[in-house]
């Protein structure tokens, strides 16, 4: 049985032929022990450091900590491309780093009253919502949703966002021309990531809209064979 993948904007559910199956097979290794592994795992370990930062109002160097982060994320992507190491467990780690990230980035500057709650909750809201789809989808066959665009652009405004709000909490720049520039930017990437971020959530939700349209359809027409019969 071929895999399936959720179907695009246009709402056809197209089964993977066996020849894309085994190119992808040939892309995409199931290697554990991987050079870009091992550095996203190197990335993984450095959520609870910016957190703890953050919460204790180190914010100059939790921004440092979030820009290796960020270099150690397009170096990992360099080096899996360079070495051909991309792998199942790879494409699993980065988007887990990014949303841990996201994760305590906006509780912590919450809890400092930096950001307000309602982005926290437009942020995780938007995750639960795409979350509870992905049961049924994989009860169908399907892997999950496959990374969109905009998704992407959505999750890297937001990062791109955390440095410049934790730079504008620097006590020593309080007052000064670089804050107020920072705020700006920070909150401007913030707001610009929600939208994108929600903009792929509904992209998602049209995605698996079309999956159990066709799923109703399949099932009307496996009970009309039936009643023929």
């Amino acid at each position: 049985m071929s895999k399936r993948v959720a179907p695009a904007a246009s709402g056809q559910d197209v089964p993977r032929t066996r020849a894309e199956d085994e190119r992808s097979a040939d892309e995409v290794s199931d290697r554990i022990l991987t050079w870009p592994n091992l550095i996203s795992a190197l990335r993984l370990l450095m959520v609870p450091v910016v957190a703890v930062l953050i919460v204790n109002g180190e914010f100059l160097i939790a921004v440092v900590v979030l820009a290796l982060a960020g270099i150690s994320d397009w170096v990992d992507g360099l080096i899996a491309r360079a070495l051909n190491q991309t792998s199942q467990l790879g494409r699993f780690l980065d988007p887990s780093a990014d949303r841990l990230f996201i994760a305590v980035a906006i509780i912590g500057l919450a809890i400092h009253d930096v950001l307000p709650w309602w982005l926290v909750v437009a942020v995780f809201a938007r995750d639960l919502v795409v979350g509870l789809c992905v049961p049924f989808l994989m009860a169908r066959g399907f892997p999950g949703f496959p990374v969109h665009d905009i998704g992407k652009a959505g999750t890297f405004a937001l990062m791109y966002s955390f440095p410049f709000l934790l730079l504008a909490q620097v006590p020593f720049l309080a007052d000064n021309v670089i804050t107020d520039i920072a705020r700006a930017i920070g909150w401007a990437a913030a707001v610009w990531g929600v939208y994108l971020y929600w903009a792929a959530g509904l992209a998602y939700l049209n995605q698996f809209r079309a999956v159990v349209a066709a799923d109703a359809r399949s099932s009307a027409q496996v009970r009309a064979r039936e009643a023929s019969s």
